[in-house]
């Protein structure tokens, strides 16, 4: 009894203290939640907007799409259609893949068939600066653009000019190039299937 009394005595400080702040915590989460998808959409936006030029507008389709993520947990899918005018330009999704430093969020685009990428960007990441973060620059992103929007694979050496379903991977950056072509090849399969069983796409 006396062991428990001091142990409250000593520590009362310390649980009040993780009281408070987890509070703290969660009320400022809860207060700033809107503007953190605001920022996100945004982004998201701003990223398609690059990877489809050509589109005036981005809106998301009415269907969403139920996949497998990476790892087998199930997922719904938001799926944007890019537009002008009345014309279909593109379609635009997320794809997650696990990283070296932590997951990687890109934001995809396929042409209006679902036929050939449009390319990549990346919406999220944390990967090693100057080694993982490559994968955000040109050089391995416009690998690519125009390769058929289907399962990829990773290849050491080579021509990364070449586009093709082969990708170069990032000399001292392989688990993060993995991680990108894995998610790409994963989310691309899955997606396209799903469109053609929506009528989105034709089979």
């Amino acid at each position: 009894m006396r062991s428990i009394k001091h142990f409250f005595e000593q520590s009362w400080l310390l649980i009040v203290a993780s009281f408070f702040f987890g509070l703290l915590i969660a009320v400022t989460n809860a207060a700033l939640s809107a503007r953190i998808t605001w920022n996100a959409t945004a982004k998201l936006n701003t990223l398609a907007g690059g990877l489809l030029p050509e589109a005036e507008a981005f809106a998301p389709a009415k269907e969403t799409l139920d996949i497998a993520a990476l790892g087998g947990k199930p997922q719904t899918l938001a799926l944007y259609k890019a537009t002008k005018g009345d014309e279909t330009v593109g379609w635009i999704f997320t794809a997650v893949g696990s990283g070296f430093a932590d997951k990687i969020e890109l934001v995809v685009a396929v042409d209006a068939r679902f036929e050939k990428l449009a390319g990549f960007d990346v919406l999220a990441s944390n990967e090693t600066p100057g080694f993982g973060d490559q994968i955000k620059y040109d050089y391995f992103r416009n690998q690519f653009k125009g390769a058929p929007a289907g399962t990829l694979t990773l290849v050491s050496g080579g021509n990364s000019e070449t586009i093709d379903a082969e990708i170069v991977t990032i000399s001292g950056a392989t688990v993060s190039s993995t991680a990108v072509v894995e998610a790409m090849s994963h989310y691309l399969v899955q997606v396209k299937e799903q469109m053609r069983q929506k009528g989105l796409i034709e089979p």
